[in-house]
């Protein structure tokens, strides 16, 4: 019956790690997926989460009976506040909807399969590049789907002209999919004077956003600044869809923890829109986890524990900040052909280092370093043991192709 159906291509990042844990080279390196490393290559857990986690297993109160559909709600209340901020007028005044989702992909899934049942003909604008599965998740559905140009391959930086041009061009009352920050792949955002340039052509254009929030906390180190650009479109009363992550700042991988919110102006039609919100999801999972949601709820809603988080999350962004630093002076000590300061420049997990497809694949199959085609590399697997073998494997692929 099912032999008409084709093979899928594999995922472009989770094939890496299986062709890395095939690797029987004695230097290897995993450099494409996005998970924070510490010094010795090992996963970290947080010792806030650790906590968290104790007191939970501690409590007899708590269970293991289903959530309701729209997730637990003290979680989803302290992810508005850690979201949109403490004083957020649009929360006061009821005019924001959040249910729990499977961490940000969920998220996406849910503002998807809205659009398509009740904006039907609305164009989806992604960025060029954007995370793999943006294109995958909105390409499931019907609407047309565009890309607007996003990063400059000359500069390595943010191509903004040319993405205002492109957003200007598209039909009025699109939705626009941004990051919120530290952009996947690039490491490339809008500055502040830019984020509100982008408010004005949005206003200009009744474009409504859709926000991918999945490394808040984790680019400046700052919840709040890594937040600015939600904040500024949401206080300035323009609608909008935000999908939350507590993947990266939390290290809560493997829990699938996130939120769905929706932003409008009208309070009055939000008991219809959770109405439906909540069929879309009992109809594609019926009730989110509960574990990482408590994890979560219990870290925030404890001044301490909110404060060993917050300190453990500066140092996470801390180390990559660092690691940037050093491969870029490494670079520069081994006298690597081109200029390298796009990679302190960019922020987040990852580079986009700027090798060709081919250079990438040169640093897979001569050095057995592990990295996506497009030159993207995950800083978080970058650590003092090897450092300096790939920033000579990197000076290696750009000479040869010098010469």
């Amino acid at each position: 019956s099912f032999e008409h159906v084709p093979t899928a291509p594999p995922d472009p990042v989770l094939s890496l790690t299986k062709l890395y844990e095939d690797d029987t080279n004695e230097i290897k390196v995993n450099l494409g997926v996005g998970a924070f490393r510490d010094e010795e290559e090992r996963p970290y857990v947080l010792d806030a989460v650790r906590e968290a986690e104790r007191r939970i297993l501690a409590d007899p109160k708590i269970n293991k009976e289903y959530l309701p559909i729209e997730g637990l709600r003290e979680f989803v209340r302290l992810s508005q506040k850690l979201l949109f901020g403490d004083n957020c007028l649009a929360l006061e005044s009821g005019k924001v909807i959040t249910v729990q989702s499977i961490s940000g992909t969920g998220a996406l899934r849910i503002g998807a399969e809205f659009l398509s049942k009740f904006v039907k003909e609305t164009t989806i604008l992604i960025p060029d590049p954007t995370w793999v599965n943006h294109a995958q998740i909105f390409g499931s559905y019907q609407h047309p789907m565009k890309k607007y140009r996003y990063f400059d391959p000359v500069t390595k930086g943010l191509a903004f002209d040319s993405m205002c041009e492109d957003i200007r061009a598209a039909p009025n009352k699109s939705v626009l999919l941004v990051h919120t920050c530290a952009h996947n792949p690039t490491g490339v955002d809008p500055t502040h004077e830019q984020w509100k340039e982008l408010l004005k052509l949005s206003q200009e254009k009744e474009l409504f956003l859709f926000f991918d929030t999945a490394y808040q906390g984790y680019a400046s180190g700052d919840v709040d600044l890594d937040a600015y650009s939600v904040r500024l479109f949401v206080d300035s009363g323009i609608e909008c869809f935000v999908a939350q992550s507590f993947a990266k700042n939390f290290g809560l991988y493997g829990e699938r923890v996130g939120t769905f919110s929706l932003v409008v102006k009208n309070p009055a039609v939000l008991a219809a829109v959770l109405s439906q919100i909540k069929i879309i999801i009992r109809s594609m999972y019926s009730s989110p986890p509960i574990h990482g949601a408590l994890i979560v709820s219990k870290i925030l809603s404890d001044k301490e524990l909110t404060a060993q988080w917050r300190g453990e999350l500066k140092s996470m962004a801390d180390r990559i900040l660092r690691v940037r630093r050093e491969l870029f002076d490494t670079l520069v000590e081994l006298h690597t052909p081109g200029d390298w300061s796009h990679v302190i420049k960019q922020n987040g997990m990852f580079t986009f280092t700027g090798l060709t497809s081919q250079q990438s694949e040169k640093m897979i199959k001569k050095h057995h370093i592990y990295m996506t085609s497009n030159g993207r590399l995950s800083l978080a697997g970058l650590n003092h043991h090897n450092l300096k073998y790939v920033a000579n494997a990197m000076h290696d692929v750009v000479t040869e192709a010098k010469l």
